[in-house]
């Protein structure tokens, strides 16, 4: 009777911690690089590093990164924490409470770009500055990829803070963003 109870509280344990809780975690590796090197980086949680760096994140939280260096203008990217596939197999698997758990702590999602690569644009220049894929291949602008994940990211960091502009703002911007 023992061992039956043991092999329940098992099985039980298992279904109730979520299957990417125990394979993914709830935080990510995260690489930040910028060209050139030497960039002050700063998160909208308040971390800071120069790049390129490392950082362990939360898969589940929305950010911002600033991005300055002497001599290049400043940039930000909206960095978008993305449901990842891992989700239908947990429910299939760990069942409805397995998929529960993971989707309430975030450990399905991914942080999406990653790695944030950014080469930065001279000042004085009409560059942009532009977002590299893994192989160091521009991916687009972080102007277009801001535009893209600006309204879903707004939601976890804010309006404000994603660059969507107020009635209030834009007035006193001279209508932009």
């Amino acid at each position: 009777m023992k061992l039956r109870h043991t092999v329940a509280l098992a099985g039980l344990s298992i279904a109730l911690s979520g299957c990417a809780t125990v394979i993914n975690g709830t935080s990510q590796d995260y690489t930040v690089r910028t060209d050139p090197d030497g960039a002050n980086i700063a998160l909208n949680d308040g971390t800071t590093c120069v790049s390129p760096c490392e950082l362990n994140l939360k898969r589940r939280n929305d950010l911002r990164v600033d991005i300055t260096k002497e001599g290049y203008k400043p940039a930000y990217v909206l960095v978008q924490s993305r449901l990842g596939g891992a989700m239908a197999g947990n429910i299939l698997l760990g069942g409805i409470i397995g998929g529960a758990v993971d989707a309430a702590n975030g450990s399905t999602n991914y942080l999406y770009p990653e790695p944030l690569h950014v080469r930065l644009a001279k000042l004085g220049t009409q560059e942009e500055p532009v977002l590299l894929d893994k192989e160091g291949t521009v991916s687009g602008t972080v102007v277009a990829h801001n535009d893209e994940v600006r309204a879903d990211v707004a939601e976890g960091i804010g309006a404000q803070a994603a660059g969507i502009a107020t009635s209030t703002n834009t007035a006193e911007a001279g209508g932009s963003k």
